[in-house]
């Protein structure tokens, strides 16, 4: 059970949410962390609510998800959620976590992880606009980076010959002078 208090800024609330499922979700454990409320509490308050928290919204971390997040060094062992299968919350599952928890830090976090995640999709629309770009440069310019790199490995090819040498070769040129005896 943690219940060390995590300090309420984007990039702290931004490195608590995981991809899992396909969705970037928050972890419960995280969650009580920000609340400054214990897991096992947050969790209470999610199963005396359990309408308000459609499979779309929250669910349960299978043992495979468990080992993964895990093993990618996300969670530092399994150990860090106490014994429980964490439950992983959605956008949507945090937003009505803000009817369940009615705390002022729980309106303040809230708040604070809604423009987390409305930074974080703003950022992936720039990463994919800037994909996009650079995709369309590819195809248009695909053929003539083609002719530069040809042009490129022929430079390298050349160098690699063995030089002439530089400069003004010395030859013995007799002297056109005649002498007579």
């Amino acid at each position: 059970m943690k219940t060390g208090l995590i300090e309420i800024k984007n990039e702290n609330i931004a490195q608590h949410i995981y991809f899992i499922r396909g969705e970037k979700v928050m972890l419960d454990v995280d969650l009580a962390s920000l609340y400054g409320v214990e897991t096992r509490v947050l969790k209470q308050a999610v199963r005396r609510n359990n309408t308000r928290f459609p499979i779309d919204f929250m669910f349960q971390l299978s043992e495979d998800e468990i080992r993964f997040v895990v093993s990618q060094n996300v969670i530092p062992s399994k150990s860090y959620f106490g014994g429980a299968k964490p439950f992983a919350f959605t956008e949507q599952g945090i937003a009505m976590l803000s009817g369940v928890l009615k705390s002022k830090r729980a309106i303040q976090v809230n708040v604070a992880i809604m423009r987390t995640f409305v930074q974080m999709r703003k950022l992936m629309l720039s990463y994919k606009e800037l994909e996009d770009k650079i995709e369309k440069l590819e195809q248009k310019y695909d053929s003539n980076f083609d002719v530069i790199f040809k042009v490129i490995k022929q430079l390298i090819k050349e160098k690699n010959k063995p030089a002439r040498p530089v400069g003004y070769k010395n030859y013995d040129i007799p002297d056109n002078k005649t002498t007579s005896k």
